[in-house]
C-alpha cells in the first residue's frame, strides 16, 4: 500500500536553556522523549532545526551597551558619525542606537523611506504620491517630515512612532534624523559612516567608499572580537543580534557549523540514524498584509550539515497532470507520474516539467518552515523535527 503521509513537522519542547548548559544533551534527550511519548521513530534524512537564540544563550554570547560603545570609539575618531539605513525595530536596533549615543558621537541618522529595508513603513505611500515626493531623489529633514506627515506616523502593528523613539535615544539632542535612499547624501554631514542595513550592506559600503567616505564600517564589523571579555561574532558582528535586557544584547551564535556537526554525531551514536541538522533564525517570508519581510537576520541559517547544501530538483505534478497526461484515468496518471519522478533527469532547470518549482536553497526553505513552526512567543518549541522532507510522490 502506498504511503498517504508526506512531510511531518514537529515542534519539540525543551527545558529553558541557560548559559553553560550542555545543549547537545538537552536536544538529544528532548527529541528522544518526544519520539517515545508520541510513538514515532527517527529516520535517516530527518532534519533537525535548532533556534539560533538557544545556541547563543547556551554559549553566553552577549554584549553590553558599554562594550558596543567602546568598539564604536575605537573605530570612529571623528565627533560626528552618520548611521545609515537601520531597520525600524525595538528588539533589533534600538539598543544598538543607544550604545552609539553612549559613545558621545553626534549622530546623523539616515532612514530609508517610505519603508525600511524589510518593509516596515514610515510614510503613507498614497500621501507621498499625492505630494509627488520622489523617494529616489528627495531627501527630507525631520522638520520637513513632520510638516508633511504630522506627529502621528506610527507602525501599523506596534503602534510606535519610530522616528520619535529613535530621536529620544539621545536625550541631549545629539541626534539628527534624515530621510533618503541615497547613501552618498550622508557625506554632506559626516565623513565617517556606520552602515546599519542588513541585506544591502555591502553595496551601501561600496557606494560610500567610492564616493570618498573616510571611514566605513557596518554592523557586521562591530563586536567581531571580544571587548572587555564580552561575547562576539567573528562573521556577522552585531547583525542577527536581539535585545536581551535593557542593557545587553544577544548576538548571533558562534561556531554554528561545529555545533551542528557534534549534534549530528550525537544522534548517530544514540540512534544509529543520520540526521541533517541546522541552526535557524528568522524565516525568509513576507507578510502579505503589512508587506514586511521577516528576515531581519543576515541569513536564515548560520550553520548546517553538508546534506542541506543545494536546492530542490522537482517535477511540477499539476503541470504534467493538466497537459501530457490529461487523457489518463486517475489511476493511470498516478502511476505514470510516479514513474516519471523515479526516472527524472538530474537537471530539470528551465524545463516545462519544472515550471514554477523555484529552486530556493534547502536551508532557506527549511529554516522558514522551522521558524513558522516554533514561532517567537510562548510555544516553547525551539527545536523542530522535520521528517519526510526529501521524500516525493514516488517514495514508498
Amino acid at each position: 500500500m502506498s504511503r498517504t503521509t508526506g512531510t511531518v513537522v514537529r515542534g519539540i519542547r525543551t527545558p529553558v536553556v541557560k548559559e553553560g548548559d550542555n545543549l547537545i544533551d538537552i536536544v538529544v534527550t528532548s527529541v528522544l522523549e518526544s519520539a517515545q511519548e508520541d510513538n514515532y521513530q527517527l529516520n535517516n534524512g530527518d532534519v533537525l532545526g535548532v533556534t539560533e537564540s538557544l545556541l547563543a544563550r547556551a554559549q553566553g554570547n552577549y554584549v553590553s551597551l558599554a562594550d558596543i560603545a567602546s568598539d564604536i570609539k575605537s573605530k570612529f575618531n571623528d565627533d560626528d558619525i552618520a548611521v545609515l539605513f537601520p531597520i525600524l525595530s525595538r528588539n533589533r536596533f534600538l539598543l544598538i542606537l543607544k550604545a552609539i549615543a553612549m559613545s558621545g558621537k553626534k549622530i546623523h541618522l539616515f532612514l530609508n523611506y517610505p519603508s525600511d529595508e524589510v518593509g516596515n513603513s514610515l510614510i503613507d505611500i498614497d500621501l507621498m504620491d499625492d505630494l509627488e515626493i520622489n523617494p529616489y531623489v528627495d531627501m527630507l529633514t525631520e522638520e520637513k517630515y513632520r510638516e508633511i506627515f504630522g506627529n502621528c506616523v506610527t507602525h501599523q502593528f506596534t503602534g510606535i512612532d519610530y522616528v520619535k523613539l529613535y530621536k529620544e535615544i539621545a536625550v541631549d539632542g545629539n541626534i539628527e534624523i534624515y530621510f533618503t535612499n541615497n547613501p552618498k547624501l550622508a557625506l554632506n554631514h559626516a565623513k565617517q559612516i556606520l552602515v546599519a542595513n542588513i541585506h544591502e550592506r555591502n553595496r551601501t559600503k561600496r557606494i560610500l567608499k567610492k564616493a570618498g567616505a573616510e571611514v566605513v564600517y557596518g554592523l557586521d564589523d562591530l563586536m567581531t572580537q571580544p571587548v572587555n571579555s564580552s561575547g562576539f561574532n567573528s562573521e556577522y558582528g552585531l547583525l542577527g543580534s536581539n535585545k536581551a535586557t535593557e542593557n545587553t544584547i544577544k548576538l548571533f551564535p558562534q561556531a554554528s557549523n561545529e555545533f551542528v556537526t557534534k549534534l549530528q554525531e550525537a544522534f548517530k551514536e544514540k540512534t544509529n540514524k543520520h540526521l541533517e541538522v541546522m541552526i535557524y533564525g528568522d524565516g525568509a517570508f513576507k507578510d502579505p498584509k503589512g508587506k514586511i519581510w521577516e528576515l531581519a537576520d543576515p541569513v536564515v541559517s548560520p550553520g548546517y550539515t553538508p546534506g542541506l547544501i543545494g536546492t530542490p530538483n522537482e517535477i511540477k505534478i499539476k503541470y504534467i497532470a493538466d497537459n501530457e497526461m490529461k487523457s489518463f484515468t486517475s489511476e493511470e496518471m498516478t502511476q505514470a507520474i510516479k514513474n516519471k519522478i523515479k526516472d527524472k533527469s538530474a537537471d530539470l532547470c528551465g524545463s516545462e516539467e519544472a515550471l514554477g518549482t523555484t529552486p530556493r536553497q534547502y536551508t532557506d526553505l527549511l529554516g522558514s518552515l522551522c521558524d513558522l513552526t516554533s514561532g517567537s512567543g510562548d510555544k516553547g518549541t525551539p527545536v523542530v523535527l522535520v521528517q519526510g522532507y526529501f521524500d516525493n510522490y514516488a517514495t514508498e
